[in-house]
C-alpha cells in the first residue's frame, strides 16, 4: 500500500470496534471517539465506514454513491467482496450519510456523476476489503497461535487445518488490531468475481416493488405540497391572492417562497387543485424576452472572441494557408431537458431537532447545504436520507427542489411535507443541457492527409454556476471533455473554448460536453475524410498511430458492422470514434430509407474498451441505455423558448424515442486490462455523429444541427 496515497485520499486511516464489530475506512479525527466507544462496548454507531462486519457475520457496504440505474450497489460491492473473499450476494448495502470521507476524489465533492463511481472507488474500496481481510486473518492467527501465512480467508471465514471461524466471530478481536500498513491487492488474473457475470443486488427489491424511490417515501403525519413557479425561469412573486385556495377543504397553508407559491394540503390532488386557484402577479425578470433565436445569435457572436486555448501545437494558420484543400463548417446543438421518469420531489421535515430530507439526489452534500440555507437550520443539524433515483442524467446534481421543500416545510414546523412536481413543472423548470455553437476549419494536403485542425466551441458554463472557482483562465473542465482528450494525432492543431452565457440556467446532461464536442468533431472529421477522397474509417485510422486502444475499437466496430461491404440500395453506414471518461469506443450506425422516404435506424454497433469491466452485464446495460439518451439528443427532442417561457410541457411535445424507433444495439466489449474507465455516460456521445454521418452517406445531405428533425428529416 502506498502510504502517501493513503494520507492524501483520507481513507482507510483506522479501524475500530463498534458494538463488537469491525468497521474499516474511518477518518483520523474520529479515532479517539471510536476507541472510547470500543472500550465501553457502546451501542453500534456508524461513522464514516466503507465496510462493516457485525458479530452475526453480516457484511455491509456503506455505499458512498447514489443508485440511479447504473448499479453502483453491485459494482462497488464487488470491489469489497473480491478482496474480502466473500460472495457479493452476501454483502448488504447501506446508503452513506453526508460526510467528507465520501467525497468523490475525481469531482471534489460527494457527488454521483461524471461516470466516476467505479473509477473513484477502484483502489479505495479494494483496499478497504483487503484491510478487513488482513485484520481478520491476523486475529485468527493470534488466537490459534499459528503463522498468518498458514491461515486462509475464504467464503466469509478464516481457517487453519480443522480450525474455522467466521468473520463475525473474529470481528471484535480484529478491530482491536492496528491497521495494517502494507496491503497486497489481488492481481486481475486472480479475480474470481470482478469481470464475471453477476446478478444485480437490487433486482429483487425493484422487481417486487419494494425498492423505495424518493417519490415513494412516506412519514407519519405527512402532508403534501404543490408549487406554482414563475413561468419565466428566474422570475419572482410580486403578489398573490390565495383566498380561493385557502377556502378549499383540506388546505393547510399557502406559502410564498419567492420563486413560487406552494399550497400545503392533506392530499396531493387537493394541493394541486388549490394551486390552480391561486392568482399570482409575477416579476418575470430579464428572461422574459429570451427565445432560441437570441440564444443562437449570442453564441455565434461569442464565438468571434479569441477564447481560451484547450490544446495547441504546430502552426495551424500556416498549415491552413498552404493546404491543398480547406474545409469550413459550423455545427449547432440544441437545448435539452433531462426528462427523468421520476419527476422532482422531496420530503422535508423541519423541527426543533433539525431538518430531515428524504430525496432522490446525486449530490447529498449540496442537498444538505441548500436545505440548511432555506430552512434556517444549521448544516450540522440537516440529515439527508438519499433514496433510489428514478432517473438522474445530471438533473439531480441540482438541488433546487430540495431547497424548495425545506423552505415550504419551514412554514409548518414539526410536520413532514412532501413536494412533488408535475411532469409539466419538471419540463419547464429544468436546468437544461446548454445549446452550443462550433466553428471548425481543416486543411488537407495534396496526398489527402489532414495537416491542420482548428476548432472553436461557444456555450454557457454549468460549472461557473454550480462550482465557481473551478473554471480558471476561461477554461471550464466540464466544457472541454471530448476535445481536450482528442485521440487523433494532427500535426497542426488548435482548440479553443468561449464561455458565453445566454440568459438561461443550464445543467449537466448525461455525457455533458462529450456529446456536444463529439457531434461537431466527429461530423467534421467525416467531412474531411470525404473531402480528401478517403474512406472514413481509413482516414481515422491514419490519425490513430499513437492510440492503439482507440485504433483497436475502431477496427473492431468496423469489422463487426461489416464496414466496406456492398450495401443494398437504400442502406448506408456512418461511423464515429472517441475516448470518453477513460473508456475507448467506436460506433457504426446502420440506417435505411423506407418506402415512405423516412429514415429508419436499423442497428448501432459499438466496440468498447472499458479497461476492466468490473460488472460486465451492467457495462452492456449502460451502453444500451446511453444509446437511448443518444437518440434523444439526435432525433427530435429540443427545448424552445418564446417570450422567456419554455414551450414544451410533456412527452407529447418533448418526444423521447418510441419502442418502434429503437434499433438493434450490438455491443462488443474489449477489456484491455487497464484501470476501469467510466461507463454511465459513455454510450451517449457517438450516436448523433454516427447517424448524421450515415445520413450523409445515404442522402448526400450533410446535417450540422441537432436535432436531425430540424433538417426536415423524417424518422420511422
Amino acid at each position: 500500500m502506498n502510504t502517501a496515497n493513503l494520507s492524501r485520499r483520507k481513507f482507510l486511516e483506522t479501524s475500530a470496534v463498534l458494538g463488537g464489530g469491525l468497521v474499516v475506512g474511518l477518518t483520523l479525527p474520529l479515532r479517539g471517539a471510536l476507541a472510547k466507544a470500543a472500550a465501553t462496548n457502546a451501542k453500534p454507531v456508524q461513522a464514516n465506514a466503507w465496510v462493516r462486519i457485525a458479530p452475526d457475520n453480516t457484511i455491509t457496504l456503506i455505499c458512498h454513491r447514489n443508485e440511479m440505474g447504473q448499479d453502483v450497489h453491485t459494482s462497488l460491492a464487488l470491489l469489497i467482496a473480491e478482496e474480502l473473499e466473500v460472495d457479493v450476494d452476501k454483502v448488504k448495502v447501506e446508503q452513506a450519510p453526508v460526510d467528507p470521507v465520501y467525497v468523490n476524489a475525481l469531482l471534489g465533492a460527494q457527488i454521483t456523476g461524471g461516470s466516476s463511481s467505479v473509477r473513484d472507488a477502484w483502489t479505495k474500496l479494494r483496499e478497504a476489503g483487503a484491510t478487513a481481510r488482513t485484520q481478520l486473518v491476523a486475529a485468527a492467527a493470534n488466537e490459534w497461535k499459528v503463522p498468518v501465512a498458514d491461515c486462509v480467508a475464504k467464503d466469509g471465514a478464516v481457517s487453519h487445518g480443522n480450525k474455522h471461524k467466521t468473520y463475525g466471530e473474529l470481528a471484535t478481536a480484529a478491530a482491536k488490531l492496528p491497521a495494517p500498513t502494507n496491503i497486497a491487492l489481488k492481481k486481475p488474473a486472480d479475480f474470481t468475481q470482478i469481470g464475471k457475470h453477476q446478478h444485480r443486488l437490487d433486482t429483487p427489491a425493484k422487481a417486487r416493488g419494494k425498492a423505495i424511490f424518493g417519490i415513494d417515501v412516506t412519514q407519519p403525519g405527512m402532508v403534501h405540497a404543490s408549487l406554482e413557479q414563475c413561468p419565466v425561469i428566474g422570475g419572482k412573486v410580486l403578489s398573490v391572492d390565495d383566498s380561493k385556495a385557502k377556502a378549499m377543504p383540506g388546505v393547510r397553508a399557502v406559502v410564498n417562497i419567492g420563486e413560487g407559491v406552494a399550497v400545503i394540503a392533506d392530499h396531493y390532488w387537493t394541493a394541486k387543485k388549490a394551486r390552480e386557484a391561486l392568482t399570482i402577479t409575477w416579476d418575470y425578470g430579464p428572461g422574459a424576452s429570451l427565445d432560441n433565436a437570441k440564444i443562437e445569435a449570442t453564441l455565434k457572436e461569442g464565438a468571434k472572441q479569441d477564447g481560451s486555448v484547450i490544446r495547441q501545437h504546430g502552426d495551424v494558420d500556416a498549415a491552413l494557408k498552404s493546404a491543398a484543400k480547406k474545409v469550413d463548417a459550423e455545427y449547432r446543438l440544441q437545448l435539452l431537458a433531462h426528462a427523468t421518469l421520476e419527476p422532482m420531489n422531496c420530503l422535508a421535515l423541519v423541527s426543533d431537532a433539525g431538518c430531515d430530507i428524504w430525496a432522490s439526489t446525486q449530490f447529498p452534500q449540496g442537498a444538505q447545504g441548500v436545505a440548511a440555507a432555506r430552512s434556517g437550520v444549521p448544516a450540522a443539524k440537516v440529515r439527508i436520507f438519499p433514496q433510489f433515483i428514478g432517473g438522474g442524467f445530471g438533473r439531480r446534481l441540482d438541488v433546487d427542489f430540495i431547497g424548495q421543500a425545506a423552505a415550504i416545510a419551514k412554514a409548518v414546523p414539526g410536520t413532514p411535507v412532501k413536494l412533488i412536481w408535475t411532469r409539466e413543472d419538471d419540463t419547464r423548470n429544468d436546468f437544461y443541457r446548454p445549446a452550443s455553437y462550433h466553428a471548425l476549419r481543416g486543411g488537407i494536403d495534396a496526398k489527402g492527409a489532414l495537416v491542420a485542425f482548428d476548432y472553436k466551441f461557444a456555450s454557457a458554463s454549468v460549472t461557473n454556476r454550480m462550482f465557481p472557482g473551478v473554471t480558471k483562465n476561461g477554461l471550464d473542465p466540464l466544457m472541454t471533455e471530448g476535445a481536450i482528450d482528442l485521440t487523433y494525432d494532427i500535426a497542426n492543431e488548435r482548440q479553443r473554448v468561449v464561455i458565453q452565457e445566454f440568459g438561461l440556467r443550464v445543467g449537466y446532461w448525461r455525457s455533458v460536453s462529450h456529446a456536444l464536442n463529439a457531434f461537431a468533431i466527429e461530423g467534421f472529421i467525416d467531412e474531411l475524410a470525404h473531402a480528401a477522397g478517403k474512406d472514413p474509417v481509413a482516414f481515422r485510422l491514419a490519425l490513430l498511430g499513437k492510440q492503439p486502444r482507440q485504433q483497436a475499437v475502431l477496427e473492431r466496430a468496423a469489422k463487426e458492422a461489416g464496414w466496406g461491404q456492398k450495401l443494398a440500395a437504400g442502406k448506408a453506414q456512418g461511423i464515429a470514434s472517441m475516448e470518453s471518461y477513460g473508456t475507448h469506443q467506436a460506433l457504426v450506425a446502420d440506417i435505411s430509407k423506407t418506402a415512405s422516404g423516412a429514415i429508419r435506424i436499423d442497428k448501432l454497433t459499438y466496440a468498447v474498451d472499458p479497461g476492466i469491466a468490473v460488472h460486465p452485464d451492467q457495462v452492456l446495460a449502460q451502453i444500451q441505455g446511453g444509446a437511448v439518451s443518444g437518440l434523444i439528443n439526435t432525433l427530435t427532442a429540443k427545448i424552445t423558448l418564446k417570450d422567456g417561457r419554455v414551450e414544451q410541457s410533456n412527452f407529447h411535445n418533448y418526444q423521447l424515442p418510441r419502442m418502434n424507433q429503437m434499433p438493434k444495439i450490438d455491443v462488443v466489449l474489449m477489456p484491455s486490462g487497464d484501470a476501469p474507465g467510466g461507463m454511465g455516460e459513455v454510450g451517449v456521445p457517438l450516436v448523433a455523429p454516427a447517424i448524421a454521418n450515415a445520413v450523409f452517406a445515404l442522402t448526400g445531405q450533410r446535417v450540422r444541427t441537432l436535432p436531425l428533425a430540424d433538417a426536415k428529416l423524417m424518422f420511422a
